[in-house]
């Protein structure tokens, strides 16, 4: 029984890594194409603010983080 729940565990963890990289993908690519047109993104903050980016400030440091 004990395997059966670290296999399911396992299963659960292998799917949201999937799901966590397909996600940052699709965000890296919306920022790509968004760069290319000069468009903004709109942001909320931790504070409750919301704001409008430049996509292509938000792509710069994305790709910063990237090479940490």
């Amino acid at each position: 029984l004990g395997d059966v729940y670290k296999r399911q565990n396992d299963e659960w963890k292998e799917l949201s890594e999937k799901l966590h990289y397909g996600l940052a993908l699709a965000e890296q690519r919306m920022l790509e194409k968004k760069a290319q047109r000069n468009e903004t993104v709109i942001v909320g903050t931790p504070d409750g603010e919301i704001k409008a980016i430049p996509a292509r400030r938000l792509l710069r440091k994305a790709k910063q983080r990237k090479m940490k």
